[in-house]
């Protein structure tokens, strides 16, 4: 699995557990979760780094690596 896929489910789950808490009742922890995304989000979108897929990508080859190099 590459780094971008990795990343991509990393997102959902993220998501997803936000999700779950504020079902659970725990909005002030959802919230702060939330805001902190939309800040990574952000970051992202305007200077075109992204920490968490720098740290994947030591980790997991990008998209489109060929192992037969």
């Amino acid at each position: 699995m590459c780094a971008e896929k990795i990343h991509k489910l990393m997102i959902a789950i993220i998501l997803g557990l936000v999700m779950g808490m504020v079902a659970l009742g725990n909005i002030q922890i959802a919230f702060l979760i939330q805001f902190v995304l939309m800040i990574v989000f952000i970051v992202w979108a305007l200077t075109g780094f992204c920490l968490s897929l720098s740290i994947l990508k030591k980790i997991f080859p990008p998209c489109g690596f060929d192992n037969k190099a």
